[in-house]
């Protein structure tokens, strides 16, 4: 299955207010191409925090596409991959929200969170953050660069395969118990983790 990762930066707490998005093709168990295109947000207004968490200011992006052309270069590519991101909900909202803030329609894919195969992964890990990840893989990250971080994204899902004894992405579902999320014009349905391992039980004695 051929997979693309991506990752959004956004300049506030809006999710329609993208800035920033990496894009990691995936082709037969590699990551082929890399793309980070900055993005000029409808309202530019840049939160401090956002700033100081990826460094951009809206001097940055002043001269930069909005969203709609920055989608169509590689909106058509989309059609038959396995979309990944790390804390999904987060970006697939952006995705959402900025598609509907310009009344573009919903790309139909599948799209796989991979803080979920990560903890099925690597359940004895403390943290599933991406740079916690990336550091224990060996991946080199230029942290909330968007662009990297869709890179990372794309390396830790194949390392999971990987790890997990898998040959393709696509074989996850089925192995590990987790529900891809769903993107269609009509609606969407978010990622799930599946069934937790049973805990094991504690006896206690009968006095």
């Amino acid at each position: 299955m051929q997979a693309v990762a991506i990752d959004f930066e956004t300049a506030n707490e809006s999710r329609t207010s993208a800035c920033s998005i990496g894009v990691a093709w995936i082709e037969d168990g590699r990551v082929v191409e890399t793309e980070e295109h900055l993005i000029r947000p409808r309202e530019m207004r840049f939160n401090p925090f956002n700033t100081a968490v990826h460094g951009l200011r809206a001097e940055d992006v002043a001269g930069a596409p909005e969203f709609p052309e920055v989608w169509r270069r590689f909106a058509r590519r989309l059609d038959g991959r396995l979309v990944l991101a790390h804390n999904a909900s987060f970006d697939i909202s952006v995705l959402r929200h900025t598609l509907d803030d310009y009344g573009l329609d919903w790309p139909a894919c599948s799209y796989l969170c991979t803080v979920v195969l990560a903890r099925k992964a690597w359940p004895q890990l403390g943290a599933h953050k991406l740079n916690y990840l990336a550091d224990h893989l060996g991946i080199a990250l230029d942290h909330h660069r968007a662009g990297s971080d869709a890179e990372a994204c794309g390396r830790i899902a194949l390392a999971a395969t990987r790890v997990l004894g898998l040959e393709r992405l696509a074989d996850i579902a089925t192995a590990t118990g987790i529900t891809f999320g769903q993107l269609a014009p009509g609606g969407y349905s978010p990622c799930k983790g599946g069934n937790p391992p049973p805990r094991r039980r504690r006896l206690v004695p009968v006095i």
